[in-house]
């Protein structure tokens, strides 16, 4: 395929944003590595002056701990699988997809939970539904099962690893291109480490992967066929995407890259001024070396003092921080994390903090709504591909106290004592509170409940 490595118009955009928002997001050696794109260079400042700033270079992460505060909240309990139907087969698969959905031991929680920090990062995250490769066709879904080639599973991929898609006049995915690179040992005798380049290419039904291996050499293609989701006649492709509003890295990346410099500048300020520079007056011509091990001599009117900064501008300096600091804050909908402002905190009214809970409540609710409408899509087309006689919900992200489990429990009693003859609405009252009270246990173990719960009288 001659147009393999080529990039879409919105991807060679964003690329450089991407990596810039993967370095203000992880921090520590990696930003450190680059920090020269970053830490800002002043007028006319010397090379080794400039070069020492940089080996002192240091981060305060505000925004990376704030995105994984979100991950983790909305997130604390584990969403729940709702299994309704008769196929026990189907049951039994998605209680080991919840528990492995990769196949490499991730849970459909925790595998979620990192493209979600993805899309925080990056604005999006991708997913890829696949099955493991067949020897030959099978002719029964026993055979299927018995071979593991209907173990569906998933694989993660990056916002920078897609480079180039095309939808089709429904707004659907046409085709797509995606692109990863690795270290990989070569599989001659002279073994060595070399770069590992792949694409995938899908459309509708086929796919299509190619390798480069190594400088200089060609791309070859090394396999192809019918994917996952052939039959259902679309692309395996999933995208978890988050609203501009709702993009936290790309509202706070540019105050924490202010306040990354300014942080640096002050540090800096501060170790000069620990240095502290000798001043002479004198009338007399000046020509004696002054140091640590030297001493100097002085005439009658001569006068000698040193250099302190009056720390007017440092204090100024610091005030800017924390308030660039609470603005981080403010812009992610987070005004009651924010630790600047104690003072003003403290005087806050009942009513204000009420509110300052309920924005970022609503932001939580909105992220829970994502995620969880992200998995249903993945595990409807799963379960339409694999043939299953069940229909699916995802349950939960839609509380984030960890201690309003009392409040749910209430509201749950004042509506079963209005009587409402309808025992379908009983029924899933029940599960709900068993979803939520049995949130982190396995998957299997929440459907035995469901089940238990729906065939009671």
């Amino acid at each position: 395929m001659q147009t393999i490595n080529r990039e879409h118009p919105e991807y060679i955009a964003r690329k450089t944003t991407w990596r810039r928002y993967k370095d203000l997001y992880l921090g520590g050696d990696q930003l450190r590595a680059r920090a020269g794109e970053y830490l800002l260079r002043r007028h006319k400042e010397p090379g080794e002056v400039y070069q020492e700033r940089l080996n002192r270079v240091f981060y305060q992460n505000y925004i990376g701990s704030i995105v994984d505060w979100y991950a983790a909240t909305v997130m604390h309990r584990a969403p729940a699988l709702m299994l309704e139907g008769t196929d026990a087969g189907a049951k039994d698969f998605y209680s080991k997809l919840a528990n492995d959905c990769d196949l490499r031991g991730t849970s459909l929680s925790e595998f979620f939970r990192k493209r979600f920090v993805e899309a925080l990062v990056c604005g999006s995250s991708y997913l890829v539904v696949d099955f493991p490769r067949s020897a030959g066709p099978a002719l029964t879904r026993a055979e299927e099962d018995a071979a593991g080639t209907s173990r569906a599973y998933l694989v993660e991929y990056g916002a920078d690893e897609v480079i180039n898609w095309n939808h089709d006049p429904n707004g659907g995915l046409d085709w797509a291109v995606i692109r990863t690179s690795c270290l990989q040992q070569s599989k001659v005798t002279d073994a060595h480490w070399e770069q590992e380049t792949r694409w995938i290419y899908y459309d509708k039904e086929n796919f299509e992967v190619y390798r480069k291996a190594g400088e200089g050499k060609p791309i070859e293609k090394i396999d192809e066929g019918r994917h996952a989701l052939a039959s259902l006649g679309r692309v395996p492709l999933f995208q978890m995407r988050v609203s501009e509003g709702l993009w936290l890295m790309n509202r706070a990346a540019l105050l924490q890259l202010e306040h990354f410099n300014k942080s640096n500048a002050l540090g800096w300020a501060l170790t000069m001024g620990l240095f502290a520079m000798p001043v002479i007056y004198s009338e007399r011509e000046w020509n004696q070396i002054v140091g640590e091990s030297y001493y100097i001599q002085l005439g009658p009117e001569d006068k000698f003092g040193w250099t302190e900064p009056e720390g007017k501008v440092y204090q100024i300096a610091a005030d800017n921080l924390v308030q660039m600091k609470d603005e981080i804050y403010r812009v992610c909908y987070l005004n009651n994390q924010a630790m600047g402002g104690a003072s003003s905190s403290a005087n806050q009214s009942a009513l204000g903090k009420q509110l300052d809970f309920a924005t970022t409540a609503e932001v939580l609710g909105a992220y829970g709504t994502t995620v969880r409408e992200s998995m249903k899509q993945v595990l409807w087309a799963m379960a339409a591909a694999r043939q299953d006689e069940v229909s699916i919900d995802v349950a939960g992200m839609d509380e984030f106290d960890i201690d309003d489990f009392s409040t749910e429990l209430d509201d749950a009693q004042k509506l079963l004592n209005l009587r409402i003859q309808s025992p379908t609405l009983t029924k899933q009252i029940y599960k709900r509170l068993a979803n939520q009270y049995l949130a982190n246990a396995r998957q299997e173990v929440k459907s035995q409940v469901a089940e238990e719960i729906e065939g009671a009288e």
